[in-house]
């Protein structure tokens, strides 16, 4: 059985979410804006026609959005993630056999699907996706997941083939077409490293890569690059990564609102952060016989320092509240009271599975104790999700708000906070 991969990935995505509950915004220059609304991390098609580039910095670009009615918002992560997770859960139910790739993008596994038409099963699941949860998508459909990037690049680009394009039965003069209008720094694995030992080589197309040959590609980028060319003629060499794998690690970290050089301030915020790091694990099961914290000044003034300290457990933990006092005490080992700090993270990485979980010979496994820790934690969850977040948490995420990122501009949280619910007047 021939392998068929589709790639469904949301148009311009942040932006599409602000945009469902403000259906206003159409066809309006929208940008979505980083941590302290720094600079533009999403932008619609409005707004990149208007020369608004990705990452482009707030301060920079001030008149012309002021010129332009340029409307903006903080990021609203729980609103996107919320979003995220519903698009997922539709997607698995058209096949199991699905990859979340990142936030706003999936790829499926076709291979074991009655269908005939590619095309007209991705035009109705693009339908369905836009009607059941209001997400304009594209979707490309090719036989290895390069071209299926490929593919939904060139969807996204050629508005006459509505947002699907179908490689799969395409004539071999049609696919060389697309290839060769797709720049090589295009390409899904290129990037801007690449890009220009390629172009040195006369390398400019996703065509004139698929007709490199092999080794050579191999002497120019490795392995990594031999794949890269197989993958262009139709040859699969990365396979799905099946929908609940076990991840590695799990990293939670923000600029903070303003620069402090105040501990308590970084034990609240490293407090916070755990605890939504700790949730993640628990939420999969998991977890963590490790966990690490770096605290780092601005990397834009001078004298920018990054200093990082880690930690092991003699036994695997979840537990939010032991967790956090052993990277407050690594933090008050790296504090230095002369720095102004303006960004911390949190790892817990080196994860398992909690049924894993069994006594050492040396019996510093307390095998006994994470049980009812895991209870106890398990009720706390119970709890949060009956009744809403944070109806129970720590003291210590309540030390200091300073911390916390600036978001002037954010909407509200309308699918996630009982609070904010999108209201509605009737006449």
């Amino acid at each position: 059985m021939k392998p068929v991969f589709a790639l469904v990935d949301c148009n311009n995505f942040f932006v599409s979410c602000e945009r469902l509950f403000r259906p206003d915004l159409e066809e309006k220059p929208v940008v979505v804006l980083s941590s302290n609304d720094g600079c533009a991390i999403s932008r619609s098609a409005e707004a990149k026609s208007l020369g608004i580039p990705m990452a482009a910095p707030v301060y920079q670009y001030r008149q012309l959005f002021k010129d332009r009615q340029v409307v903006q918002f903080s990021a609203n992560f729980e609103l996107y993630g919320d979003i995220s997770e519903r698009i997922v859960r539709l997607l698995t139910e058209v096949t199991p056999r699905t990859e979340v790739y990142s936030v706003d993008e999936s790829f499926l596994d076709l291979s074991q699907l009655d269908i005939s038409d590619y095309q007209e099963w991705g035009r109705l699941l693009r339908e369905r996706i836009l009607r059941e949860v209001g997400m304009p998508v594209s979707i490309g459909i090719a036989p290895t997941k390069t071209l299926a990037k490929l593919a939904n690049h060139r969807a996204k680009k050629t508005p006459e083939l509505g947002g699907v394009l179908d490689l799969v039965n395409l004539p071999d003069e049609d696919k060389d077409l697309y290839m060769l209008r797709t720049p090589i720094d295009e390409i899904w694995g290129v990037g801007w490293r690449l890009t220009p030992r390629l172009k040195a080589e006369g390398v400019f197309t996703a065509l004139d890569l698929a007709r490199l040959r092999p080794r050579y590609a191999q002497q120019l980028m490795g392995i990594h690059g031999r794949q890269m060319v197989a993958e262009l003629n139709g040859l699969a060499c990365h396979q799905l990564e099946l929908f609940g794998r076990v991840r590695q690690t799990v990293m939670n970290g923000r600029m903070f609102g303003e620069d402090t050089g105040e501990f308590l301030v970084i034990e609240s915020a490293i407090a916070s952060l755990t605890a939504r790091a700790a949730h993640s694990l628990r939420r999969e099961g998991l977890l963590a016989r490790g966990a690490a914290i770096s605290l780092s000044n601005n990397r834009f003034k001078p004298g920018y320092q990054r200093q990082n300290k880690a930690l092991t457990f003699h036994t695997p933990t979840a537990d939010t509240g032991y967790i956090t006092a052993r990277l407050v005490d690594l933090a008050g080992d790296a504090f230095n009271p002369g720095e102004a700090y303006h960004r911390a993270n949190v790892y817990l990485y080196d994860l398992v599975s909690q049924d894993a979980l069994q006594p050492d010979l040396f019996g510093e496994v307390d095998v006994a104790g994470a049980q009812s820790t895991q209870a106890r934690l398990a009720a706390v969850d119970a709890v949060n999700r009956r009744f809403g977040k944070r109806t129970l948490y720590f003291a210590a995420e309540d030390l200091s708000r300073r911390w916390e990122p600036k978001h002037r501009l954010r909407s509200q949280r309308y699918t996630t906070s009982w609070d904010e619910l999108p209201a509605v007047k009737l006449s």
